[in-house]
């Protein structure tokens, strides 16, 4: 019997607005202990890591794409040629094999684009850092995954203490793939199921006018909010240039009880204090490149998480992406970071996430390229000028096969008009900060870098003053 599976609108967007600039894949770069994996005469045991791998896929890390005929909507089959030997990469830095190295290579792995006729991802083993470390850096297509549910995969794979032991290799079989007329007659039943549902919702509402007319009436205002945002043209900026193919990949790393007592003492969230230190670095950075910022509508692309919990460890995207202006202009630190938890505030009662998310379920129900189109109209009209993604990890010591996990730093893609991305994930009392950035538009992504450290200092000092430093 043959087997597919459906991608969603959101999932299949991250395909459609792909282009040979704008590569849609996600990643990390994961920095480990050698510990028990170092071999005596140098170099780490990578088949005990490509047995871990092995025993660790799920059935989405077998399929590719496939396509429907007609309305060329993707679909997820199994591949039969599926080789772990192609996806499980191995490779050395030269000495020293400092992070300067680690960096590059990071980057230029994120540069080169995943094979489609292949299932979508990539994992690199990096031997030779220094200390006796080594480095696993994933490059995973977006339309398999989003942030969350990389950090819940990773939560899942890891052990919680050294000792741990190989899970039993489960045989895999490729379930036959559909044809093109079997393809074309599910689409088929969908559509006409699709129709069925849409004359159910009108039966719900002709018995319950009122809850259908205030349910409408909310889809509309989030609709409309969701528009609105999408098509809001934020100020021009040298981050927002025609990027190339070439990325640049830099990091730091915050303590996250640091963090934590900033907003404990100023008030908002954790992420409400990493957008106001945003905030703070591009400022700084910006009229260093000579801009008036003053002027600046400067807008960051927010993705939330919309997952319930029957949808935790599912495979796709469960994110609406919101749209909120950062105070560029403020010199003030606290000052700063309250009028970022306005805008957040704002937003958390705005009906912009549900908009999104009725435009997908519209395209899911036969509209198949409305929300593919959407993608593509968004990108295209600059709504926002970075993407800042803050995902919550696992707040305990990690283990690969008893190697410990010190370090990660995560990747968010580049859309065309967008030269910097920024991610941040939290693990184990750290917060990493990973930005991804176009090479030839952001060639001093260094000093970004170092902004972010002394706003976050500034803010700091702020918070355990009681009064804002001048």
């Amino acid at each position: 019997m043959h087997h597919y599976e459906r991608l969603s609108a959101l999932d299949a967007s991250f395909l459609g607005i792909e282009d040979e600039n704008a590569l849609m894949h996600v990643g990390a770069v994961a920095i480990f202990d050698a510990g028990p994996l170092a071999r005596p005469e140098g170099g780490i045991d990578i088949e005990r890591i490509r047995a871990l791998v092995e025993s660790l896929l799920v059935p989405r890390y077998r399929q590719r794409i496939a396509r429907i005929p007609v309305t060329n909507h993707p679909v997820w089959v199994d591949d039969p040629h599926f080789n772990l030997h192609y996806h499980l990469r191995h490779t050395s830095l030269p000495a020293p094999g400092d992070e300067r190295l680690l960096k590059r290579l990071a980057g230029h792995v994120m540069s080169l684009p995943l094979d489609r006729s292949k299932p979508l991802w990539e994992l690199w083993v990096v031997e030779g850092l220094a200390d006796n470390r080594f480095a696993i850096i994933t490059k995973t297509h977006h339309c398999m995954i989003d942030g969350v549910g990389s950090a819940e995969l990773m939560a899942t794979s890891m052990a919680t203490h050294p000792d741990s032991t190989l899970r039993k290799r489960r045989r895999w079989r490729p379930r036959p793939a559909p044809g093109p007329l079997d393809l074309a007659l599910g689409e088929l039943r969908r559509t006409l199921g699709g129709g069925f549902a849409a004359l159910r919702a009108a039966q719900h509402g002709l018995t319950h006018p009122r809850e259908s007319a205030r349910s409408l009436r909310d889809a509309l205002a989030g609709v409309a909010e969701a528009l609105a945002a999408a098509f809001h043209t934020s100020s021009p900026t040298p981050l927002n240039v025609e990027i190339g193919p070439h990325r640049r990949f830099d990091w730091l790393r915050f303590d996250l009880a640091d963090v934590k007592d900033v907003k404990n003492r100023l008030g908002g969230t954790v992420n409400d204090v990493v957008l106001a230190t945003v905030a703070g670095a591009l400022r700084r950075f910006l009229r260093g490149r000579g801009e008036d910022v003053a002027r600046l509508d400067f807008r960051a692309m927010i993705p939330v998480n919309i997952r319930t919990q029957q949808e935790a460890g599912a495979f796709g995207n469960r994110v609406a992406m919101l749209s909120a202006r950062l105070p560029l202009a403020e010199r003030d630190p606290r000052t700063r970071l309250r009028r970022v938890i306005e805008t957040t505030l704002e937003l958390k009662t705005s009906k912009q996430a549900k908009g999104v998310e009725v435009m997908e379920e519209i395209s899911d129900l036969g509209l198949t390229s409305l929300f593919v189109q959407f993608a593509r109209l968004t990108a295209l009209t600059r709504p926002f000028n970075v993407v800042v993604t803050n995902v919550p990890g696992p707040q305990l010591q990690g283990y690969l096969l008893g190697a410990p996990l010190v370090e990660v730093y995560p990747l968010v893609p580049l859309y065309r008009n967008q030269a910097l991305g920024v991610a941040l994930f939290s693990y184990n009392g750290s917060l990493f900060w990973g930005l991804n950035a176009d090479w030839d538009a952001l060639p001093d992504l260094h000093d970004l870098v170092e902004a972010l450290a002394v706003e976050f200092e500034a803010l700091r000092k702020a918070a355990s003053s009681g009064s804002s430093p001048h």
